[in-house]
């Protein structure tokens, strides 16, 4: 794990380590239409749209790892689910990943933790790339229509899309988050969004489509959601970013790095 950058020390405001790392563990996704409990370790059932299965995460457990795992296994099968992917955190208790390998778990995905000051961010622009935060239904068709290839999810149908945009307009209303639409010559090319609390501002769902990659789209949708929550009084920018993708842009936008979390999966 790097040390925190030197802003923790300098900077009364800014969060410590254990608060960054705090945040990034009880930080956790439930999609409209899933189904959750938490007992010995949290389980999202997520809806069809998403590929169904359950995600695991959060164990906190005075149970043995392998009591656990069957606990969870135990509620996937009752909830009719075929897959089972559990995502490791350094809060853990036990850790399960052990057991979880044991098991011939398949190692699926790692992301990587990162942090930094939401104030003097320095990202490289492309004059290219315009964003906008967004407003309106027909935005959010577009950013639906950016999402489904990338994430590989079904598309929403009109009666969803009305749905996402009474979420996205009463979070932009309430200063609770946002979504912003990155454009290449007019045409929707990325999108993301964010989730401001307690002085973090969580950045999540950056997609943007293969062949737009490497175009400085995802930078910039990087940069606005910086410079709005910043105004909005966010102190702390927190991301999981994929390894293979979105973690070297990061490193370079001035993101500490404090720590990963890796994802095992087992089929039923």
């Amino acid at each position: 794990m790097s040390a925190p950058d030197g802003h923790a020390h300098s900077d009364p405001d800014a969060h410590s380590a254990e608060e960054i790392l705090g945040a990034a563990a009880a930080w956790v996704w439930f999609p409209r239409g899933s189904l959750h409990e938490r007992e010995e370790l949290l389980l999202v059932r997520d809806p069809e749209r998403f590929g169904g299965g359950v995600r695991a995460s959060q164990v906190d457990s005075a149970l043995d790892a392998p009591t656990v795992v069957d606990h969870a296994l135990a509620r996937t099968r009752a909830w009719g689910a075929a897959r089972f992917t559990f995502w490791t955190n350094p809060a853990d208790r036990p850790d399960l990943e052990d057991e979880l390998r044991r098991r011939g778990a398949e190692h699926v995905d790692t992301v990587a933790v990162f942090a930094r000051p939401v104030d003097g961010a320095d990202i490289d622009l492309s004059a290219d790339v315009t964003v906008e935060v967004v407003r309106t239904l027909e935005q959010v068709r577009e950013v639906d229509a950016v999402n489904v290839p990338v994430w590989q999810q079904q598309p929403l149908d009109e009666e969803g899309l009305r749905t996402e945009f009474a979420e996205v307009a009463a979070a932009l209303q309430a200063r609770e988050g946002f979504r912003v639409l990155g454009r290449i010559g007019g045409r929707a090319v990325s999108t993301a969004g964010c989730t401001i609390d307690e002085g973090f501002v969580r950045l999540w769902g950056a997609s943007t489509l293969e062949s737009d990659r490497g175009r400085g789209a995802y930078r910039a949708v990087l940069a606005e959601r910086l410079r709005r929550s910043g105004e909005w009084g966010a102190r702390t920018a927190l991301v999981k970013g994929r390894v293979s993708t979105s973690a070297p842009i990061l490193a370079r936008a001035g993101f500490t790095h404090y720590g990963d979390e890796r994802a095992y999966r087992l089929t039923l």
